[in-house]
């Protein structure tokens, strides 16, 4: 019965060019042997086979399941996933989009109804301490038998029954052949480039990206997974090299770019124009022999132009903060490619976060939407129902239902994980917001939002429509053996905030206290900048019980900071490294609620104000200097004015007379440090300001100084430090130096 139900789904699969999904439930050894008589069924070759999982029980290749992403960008006619050690959401996401046009995607399953009772490795990495794994739920799991069930396209076997629940055939209707693409008139790139276009909408896609033949000219290409948008990017980078040009490639990681180089390398090499050097081959650069080359570099370095490219390509841009991308626009000729739905990313956040910048620049916007898949036919089922049972297409509501809301008129509401599970619009439009929020939202996302034990939802409502939502982290109340742990050197899941304060600040005491995090607030992008955010913020201060400090970290930028301090959280660590992706450092802040709550803040709060002026002139010389304006003036803290009498003489006679910075810029540090934490942000311009942070707090060179800061010279720029330091004197020197103010005249 499964081998010719096996034979019969396949076939159709070739066919129609679409995927099929045969889930085989029951017992794992079973399901191992069932998979291989169905793949053999099918007529697929071992050759052509990944299984995925521990790798005992099957004959084919196998990859563990937590080195899924080495499956990436390449197709296979068949996939076998065995979830019975762990459904990890991730993993399930990725092997849909590995498969092939006309391919099987096999999962090996439990029984169904009983997988979402059962516990696996997943739900140990849910089990966030102090819970365990008898907390984590089985939601998400229930959501993919149900879907499962549903959908078309996919069989479900009962290996210990031996019986065949459905056989997953669709009997399409056939479809008209596509029509041959043909290379454009009067196009610039060479026709092998467009000869390899395997759609239409990659050919129209590669016409828009000749446009960068051209200064002063950006192209967006969005697509969903699957449409060879980083083919197409490939193809006009190879083209562009070939002409002799500079192209410079970024993505999140560079596997993430994998197709652009392989499509670019093909190109040259059908051209007869590859020339990398030996032992280059593999290598993140590609070499014509017309001079021009495809090379690649992380998001933080790419955003600084190394070596001045021609031309920019972005690939999975929606995985990229707005703040690098935003470096991107330096460049001449630009283009962005973004997925639309997928665990790389959020399309949505990209169009919403960038776009406005994007048509505020001085680049000609050329917008491309492909949506003819390159791997199977267009509708594909398995396409279908993973989009609805991982949510990778949700979005937020509709913009005119939410965009005359005001906050006063929003109800607060406390949604549980068993209020969306039943109610598929609240979660769309929930999970689509958070996605929206954050530059990377995957799968795994939605599981931890379904069962994790220790995270919760607010939100606020207008009209039973979602406009703003928080994702809260339970975190701390840890107990002495797991803090001691983690003091040692143990890492703690699900932790952010005490994990820091205990491992890299050394305050073993600081995972006793009970705090919560907000992982994630989102308002609908029709609704912003009205105060959603804040009073959201707000109700869940009132809200939570037995909680001692509500906390938050991120990637710190001025306008964020600004926002987070307005609603009463203070900063009180600042990471020493950069985000290898987005390139900004993450800052903690907290907002006590109680007595042992406002213990943990100020201590922490008065260590931040006292290191941190050490680390600007040693790891943090690189921030910007808005950054640390930003981050000083949240600091709840009042650092000391500890400068001996002839200190504050040199202060003063370096503002109001000779005296020199230079010949100890220590009492210039510690009072700029205390004028940015708790001083009156009035007394001085964000421009003095912002010299105060480039010369005295991250000691660059006056020559630097002048150049970032505008000045017309090195002379200039100093003579602007010591009338800085003027109004400082009068607002914080004591009485009894002010004499040696006067001697100058004041």
């Amino acid at each position: 019965m499964l081998r010719e139900a096996a034979a019969d789904l396949r076939a159709e699969a070739r066919r129609t060019n679409e995927r099929r999904l045969l889930v085989l439930a029951g017992e794992r050894t079973a399901g191992h042997r069932a998979a291989e008589a169905a793949i053999s069924a099918g007529g697929i070759s071992r050759e052509s086979v990944v299984a995925v999982g521990s790798g005992d029980g099957t004959h084919f290749e196998t990859v563990p399941v937590t080195r899924t992403d080495s499956i990436l960008g390449t197709t296979q006619a068949a996939i076998v996933l065995d979830c019975h050690e762990a459904c990890r959401p991730n993993a399930l996401g990725r092997m849909v989009g590995a498969v092939d046009g006309g391919g099987l995607l096999v999962l090996v399953v439990p029984p169904l109804d009983e997988w979402a009772h059962r516990r696996d490795d997943f739900d140990e990495y849910l089990a966030v301490p102090p819970a365990t794994v008898e907390d984590v739920d089985g939601r998400f799991r229930t959501r993919i038998v149900r879907t499962l069930r549903q959908h078309r396209g996919i069989a479900v076997y009962d290996v210990d029954a031996q019986a065949l629940q459905d056989n997953g055939l669709t009997d399409p209707a056939p479809r008209p052949a596509p029509p041959p693409i043909e290379v454009p008139a009067g196009s610039d790139f060479p026709s092998a480039a467009y000869d390899a276009c395997l759609t239409r909408d990659q050919a129209d896609a590669l016409r828009s990206l000749e446009a960068l033949s051209t200064d002063e000219n950006g192209v967006v290409i969005e697509a969903d997974r699957g449409r060879g948008k980083s083919s197409v990017a490939g193809l006009a980078a190879g083209s562009f090299a070939v002409a002799g040009e500079d192209v410079l490639v970024t993505a999140p990681s560079y596997r993430s770019a994998r197709a652009v180089f392989a499509r670019a390398n093909e190109l040259c090499s059908t051209l007869d124009m590859l020339s990398n050097d030996e032992g280059e081959s593999g290598a993140r650069v590609l070499r014509t022999a017309a001079g021009g080359r495809v090379r690649f570099e992380r998001p933080p370095a790419a955003a600084t132009l190394p070596d001045s490219p021609d031309v920019v390509l972005v690939d999975e841009a929606a995985a990229l903060p707005v703040r690098v991308l935003e470096s991107f626009l330096e460049a001449p000729r630009v283009a962005f490619t973004t997925t639309v739905h997928g665990y790389e990313g959020a399309g949505r956040g990209f169009d919403v976060r960038f776009r406005d910048r994007l048509a505020a620049s001085e680049h000609t916007v050329h917008d491309v939407h492909m949506g003819e898949p390159i791997r199977y036919a267009p509708g594909d089922p398995v396409e279908v129902w993973a989009f609805r049972a991982l949510l990778l297409d949700a979005r937020g509501a509709v913009d005119p239902l939410v965009s005359d809301a005001t906050p006063t008129e929003a109800s607060y509401r406390a949604l549980s994980a068993d209020e969306l599970v039943a109610d598929e619009h609240l979660l769309r439009e929930t999970f689509g917001l958070l996605v929206a929020a954050h530059y990377r939202t995957e799968p795994n996302d939605l599981a931890r939002l379904l069962d994790a034990p220790n995270i919760s939802v607010r939100a606020l409502l207008v009209d039973g429509h979602v406009v703003s939502v928080a994702l809260l982290s339970r975190e701390g109340g840890l107990d002495a053996e797991t803090r001691s742990a983690v003091y040692e050197g143990s890492r703690i899941r699900g932790n952010m905030i005490p994990d820091v304060l205990m491992s890299q600040l050394r305050d073993e005491a600081a995972g006793e206290p009970v705090g919560v995090r907000v992982m994630r607030i989102a308002t609908h992008a029709a609704a912003r900048n009205r105060g959603f955010g804040s009073r959201l913020l707000a109700e869940i201060r009132s809200d939570v019980e037995g909680v001692d400090w509500l906390g938050t970290g991120y990637g710190a930028t001025p306008q964020l900071l600004r926002f987070w301090a307005r609603n009463g959280y203070g900063a009180i660590h600042l990471s020493t490294t950069r985000n290898e992706t987005s390139g900004e450092y993450s800052v903690v802040m907290l907002d006590p609620l109680t007595d042992a709550g406002e213990r943990l803040h100020a201590r922490h709060a008065s260590w931040f104000a006292a290191r941190v002026g050490h680390q600007m002139h040693d790891v943090l010389r690189d921030v910007d200097p808005d950054v640390v304006r930003a981050v000083l003036r949240a600091v709840d803290a009042d650092p000391p004015m500890d400068l001996s009498r002839r200190q504050w003489r040199l202060v003063v006679g370096a503002a109001y007379g000779p005296a020199l910075y230079s010949a100890d810029p220590g009492p210039f540090s510690r009072l700029a440090i205390t004028h940015l934490v708790s001083g009156d942000p009035g007394v001085l311009t964000p421009r003095e300001e912002r010299l105060l942070v480039c010369k005295v707090l991250q000691g660059h060179s006056v020559e630097t100084v002048a150049n970032r800061l505008d000045y017309p010279g090195t002379s200039a720029a100093m003579r602007a430090l010591g009338d800085a330091y003027r109004p400082l004197v009068d607002a914080y020197a004591p009485s009894d130096v002010l004499d040696e103010r006067d001697r100058y005249g004041s």
